[in-house]
């Protein structure tokens, strides 16, 4: 039986609310790095569990390691377009912004975000929120767009929205006003 295949089974079992042994998988993936392709191919799982835990393993070493990300670019954007499954959703929320995108992957990507607004859970909308205000702080083009969804949002949203939002909307406006601006006589 292939490595690869033994740390899938380790994240097989229980349900959707456990995150099983993935914590594990992080730890044995953190000494063998060379698996990390295994947790890429689990989000593609039959298993939901699974995928939801390969997402989350994936997310917590990307932290620390985004460049393991890079080779599955396509990939992964790929895969948040099409996924429906929300905890996958908002994981792949997390990482997307750890890639190098180009232009043209920015605006793939943020629509898929965009597109993760709409999503019934309350959870994928607020990582949507918050990996959109991540990117505008990286792409100064997207602040304004992203300034206006954000307070659109705030009038919508659920009450955890509208709490992250005005976090978000801070930390958009401290790039973009001057602490000490003159006063205009």
């Amino acid at each position: 039986m292939s490595t690869q295949l033994t740390i899938l089974d380790e994240l097989r079992g229980g349900d959707r609310r456990s995150v099983g042994r993935s914590n594990q998988v992080v730890e044995i993936i953190r000494r063998q790095p060379a698996l990390f392709p295994a947790l890429i191919d689990g989000m593609h799982h039959d298993d939901e569990v699974v995928r939801m835990r390969a997402a989350d393993a994936a997310e917590k070493l990307t932290v620390t390691n985004p460049q393991w990300l890079q080779p599955f670019k396509v990939q992964l954007i790929k895969l948040a377009a099409r996924t429906t499954q929300q905890e996958l959703r908002w994981h792949l929320a997390q990482v997307l912004p750890r890639l190098k995108l180009s232009r043209r992957d920015l605006v793939i990507v943020v629509a898929i975000l965009r597109g993760y607004l709409e999503d019934p859970s309350r959870i994928v909308k607020t990582f949507a929120m918050q990996v959109l205000t991540d990117l505008a702080m990286q792409e100064h083009r997207l602040r304004a767009p992203i300034r206006r969804l954000i307070l659109s949002l705030m009038r919508t949203g659920s009450p955890s929205m509208k709490s992250r939002g005005r976090k978000l909307l801070s930390r958009l406006n401290a790039l973009t006003v001057p602490r000490h601006a003159p006063v205009s006589r």
